[in-house]
């Protein structure tokens, strides 16, 4: 059983996570709200937001960054060249980082770690280059550690980031073609060596077809695994739901 020492994480669809910390806080990973079709209509209104963690600047992860962090006030933290790119669109409170690097931000330790993909935003119609795709590592006051995989192949690596960080929830993409499917997910998860999984990426469109029961079929054998098949809005704590 995953104790999650008072804090809730639950899924909003494709990449969105949204972690409600024990002191009632919220820290957005990924935010992909309008447009998103997985996205529950519901929760598009945040009662606050007091933390953003981009993983690259893809408009399916990145889409609603600059909005949240206007309306709320929130810091951004992102890789050098995303968070310049946020900071030229008015977002004030800027936090970039590299690979390999841990910043404090309020009482939370953001880590990012090594993924394997591209990144890139879309500027009035202009492809413009966002800086290495990453993970991120978020190790909450109490100890609670979750690692948002991001949108990543699977590769070596990934055993010395459960080595060094030792994370209590890992959410890995599934979807296939532009991410790791079920099969190399399953792969990273003996890598990796922990039990408590989040699938995330897939379900939104043809191009992201891999499924939690793909998952599941090829991890039996991995005893005391708990792969988390969640529906948008769900959560692993203390609710079923996202509002605070």
């Amino acid at each position: 059983m995953l104790r999650t020492a008072g804090n809730r994480i639950t899924w909003l669809g494709h990449s969105t996570l949204q972690i409600t910390m024990s002191n009632g806080k919220i820290i957005l990973i990924d935010p992909w709200v309008e447009g998103n079709p997985s996205f529950p209509a519901s929760m598009k209104s945040f009662p606050r937001v007091d933390l953003i963690l981009a993983t690259h600047g893809h408009c399916e992860h990145s889409g609603d960054v600059v909005s949240l962090a206007l309306a709320h006030n929130a810091p951004v933290v992102a890789n050098l060249e995303l968070a310049l790119y946020f900071g030229s669109k008015g977002v004030v409170n800027i936090l970039p980082m590299g690979k390999g690097g841990t910043q404090r931000v309020g009482d939370v330790d953001v880590t990012m770690v090594h993924a394997v993909h591209s990144s890139s935003v879309d500027d009035d119609g202009k492809r413009l280059y966002a800086g290495d795709a990453a993970g991120v590592v978020v190790r909450l006051p109490n100890g609670f550690t979750v690692y948002h995989a991001g949108d990543t192949a699977v590769f070596g690596d990934m055993r010395i980031i459960a080595e060094l960080y030792k994370p209590d929830l890992v959410c890995l993409p599934i979807g296939g073609h532009f991410t790791m499917g079920p099969r190399e997910a399953a792969y990273a998860i003996r890598l990796l060596g922990l039990h408590h999984v989040l699938p995330i990426t897939y379900g939104i469109s043809p191009l992201h077809a891999g499924r939690p029961d793909e998952l599941r079929d090829l991890t039996r054998d991995i005893a005391g695994l708990e792969i988390y098949d969640l529906k948008p809005g769900e959560s692993i704590g203390e609710s079923k739901s996202a509002t605070a």
